[in-house]
């Protein structure tokens, strides 16, 4: 029996969950039998798809394309037997979702009014919080996660990888100074968070090792972009994810410090929604246009 269609699913959910383990997870398989169809798909077409390595995965130039290819073939599928199932119904309804405030303002933002071009009878109810929801208790549809995942039913593809940064305002700088060392931070203005998950200590570099330093401000909140505003504002020096301060880095706004003393913390992006694998095709068609345009804003 020809199961090039199974081959292809398995092949792009391992690309996007970057891990045969986590694919292997959401898809109800052992990691062995992903690693078997994988090596027999890469047999059967001849090329090498995917470079492994025991750090990451990477996608060979072959990979990409067939990976592109299988994306847009599988989604022609999805739709056709949608379509059919549903008596040639188009996506409509609401579809909910939720997403950590800059990441809504600086991303999702831009993408809905073509999104809504694209699907006209789809109806956004979007709320943005840092806190985390429950997408059962909540009833959402879709969850836009930075970090790491916790074990739960949810399926998951990744949107790409964020990097966090140190940052503060030339005015701040020049009224306080400018932190050469890790240390530096104990005596300037840090902000942070408030709610339950954060932790008020910044992991540094120093000397060879690693360690987690105890900071303290005179502001804590409950979002990145009033953090990101403060700072900006020259309040204090703050600590986030790259896509919240690119531009005002590039303007100016803000100066990157102790780069070097940066243990390179990266954290993952995820589009989650409720496992399973028949989707009302609001929520597929919203995943579908919304996920590799976020992955291109990561880039």
């Amino acid at each position: 029996m020809d199961n090039r269609a199974g081959e292809m699913m398995v092949f792009v959910r391992v690309v996007e969950a970057s891990s045969f383990s986590e694919a292997a997870r959401l898809m109800l398989m052992t990691p062995s039998t992903v690693s078997k169809l994988i090596a027999r798909l890469e047999a059967r077409l001849g090329v090498r798809l995917i470079e492994r390595s025991t750090r990451r995965l990477a996608l060979t130039e072959e990979g990409q394309f067939y990976y592109e290819r299988s994306q847009k073939l599988l989604g022609q599928l999805d739709e056709t037997e949608q379509q059919i199932a549903h008596g040639g119904a188009e996506a409509e309804g609401v579809v909910r979702v939720t997403s950590s405030v800059s990441f809504g303002t600086t991303a999702l933002e831009a993408l809905l009014p073509a999104f809504f071009e694209a699907y006209p009878k789809v109806i956004v109810d979007l709320s943005l919080s840092d806190e985390v929801v429950d997408l059962y208790l909540d009833r959402t549809d879709v969850a836009i996660r930075v970090g790491k995942l916790t074990d739960s039913n949810l399926m998951a593809r990744k949107i790409g990888e964020t990097k966090r940064c140190i940052v503060a305002s030339p005015a701040y700088l020049k009224r306080h100074g400018t932190p050469k060392t890790p240390e530096d931070l104990i005596h300037h203005n840090c902000l942070g968070f408030n709610f339950r998950r954060a932790m008020p200590v910044w992991p540094m570099r120093e000397g060879g090792r690693i360690v987690e330093r105890m900071l303290s401000g005179s502001l804590l909140v409950n979002n990145g972009d009033t953090l990101r505003r403060m700072a900006i504002a020259g309040v204090g020096i703050i600590r986030l994810a790259d896509y919240h301060l690119r531009g005002p880095i590039e303007r100016g706004e803000l100066v990157e410090l102790l780069a070097d003393s940066d243990i390179g913390v990266v954290d993952d992006v995820h589009a989650l929604f409720r496992g399973s694998q028949f989707l009302p095709a609001r929520v597929r068609s919203f995943l579908d246009f919304m996920v590799p345009r976020m992955q291109k804003f990561l880039e």
